[in-house]
């Protein structure tokens, strides 16, 4: 079983720590969370900073934790810019870069990127396609609906070989089905239940027994959002806070998991047992304090 840690990204004007920030990672690989993730959110009114620079940071901080975003909505990227970036940051992190990518909503936002919401599923596939493309091949030649490369060269590769992992966020069966034919993992997201999440990794299991695809060359993970607080009243209570002002939405507290540290292991253990092999802790307040309760008096009780 492998535990992760949402990296702090909100960032109010002026109000950035860089001594907390690397105190934040240096501390998360001393207690041995296994990763260290990032949110890719470019509009909107949380002030969250970017991912790509968020990691690259955190890679000068650190030595041994992964490095991952869950997840770019791709749609969004050049892929050639976002490939060169990636294939960059993982050979500085010497190799510790995990990948989440997304198609995204089809909603009035994707018009400010120029994308074509009819497109969006074709659009990111294409795009995945000619990132891995760049990350293996030493000339890519595409002539493809969205990009066309003629030999073209992308250097440096990645420093995994042959490219690192590909998680994929998904929801609807038909994305289920197209990250087990591209990707090598599901991510599932904090906004799902742990009952949708069961939903989810059925439809990930039939799509690998339709593909013939060897359930152990895919992963299954899932973030939680959680508050460890002895005070359940109180923890409820900032829990609903921050999902509101996450996602605008007051509807959301169902997929917390929040209260005393025992309440905080039955609901993360429904989600281990619902099938993920990782689980990605995203503290709904307090980090710091929150990834020391985390390590101290969850994690040793999930094994």
């Amino acid at each position: 079983m492998r535990f992760s840690i949402s990296i702090p990204q909100d960032l109010p004007d002026g109000g950035f720590d860089p001594a907390g920030f690397r105190a934040f990672l240096r501390r998360a690989e001393e207690l041995g969370f296994d990763g260290a993730w990032t949110q890719e959110q470019v509009l909107g009114a949380a002030a969250r900073s970017s991912p790509l620079e968020t990691m690259t940071y955190a890679a000068a901080c650190t030595e041994r934790i992964r490095l991952g975003c869950a997840v770019f909505v791709s749609t969004l990227h050049n892929p050639l810019h976002l490939a060169k970036s990636l294939s960059t940051l993982d050979q500085l992190s010497r190799g510790r870069v995990e990948v989440g990518v997304g198609v995204g909503n089809a909603g009035p936002a994707l018009a400010a990127f120029a994308v074509d919401p009819d497109s969006r599923v074709a659009r990111f596939t294409e795009g995945l396609d000619l990132m891995k493309a760049c990350w293996t091949q030493p000339r890519v030649t595409l002539d493809g609906r969205f990009w066309q490369l003629d030999a073209a060269a992308m250097e440096p590769k990645p420093f995994q070989k042959p490219h690192p992992p590909l998680w994929f966020g998904a929801r609807h069966p038909n994305a289920l089905r197209r990250a087990v034919r591209h990707g090598d993992g599901f991510f599932g997201a904090g906004s799902a239940t742990t009952a949708q999440f069961v939903d989810q990794v059925g439809g990930v299991r039939e799509a690998l027994a339709e593909q013939g695809r060897d359930p152990a060359t895919f992963s299954i993970a899932k973030r939680v959002y959680i508050g460890v607080d002895d005070d359940t009243s109180r923890a409820r209570k900032r829990a609903a806070d921050t999902l509101q002002r996450f996602y605008a939405r007051d509807d959301l507290l169902s997929v917390a998991v929040f209260g005393p540290a025992d309440e905080c292991v039955r609901g993360v253990r429904e989600v281990i047992d619902a099938g993920a092999e990782m689980v990605l802790f995203t503290p709904l307040f307090d980090d710091a304090e929150q990834m020391e309760r985390l390590a101290a008096e969850v994690m040793p009780a999930l094994g």
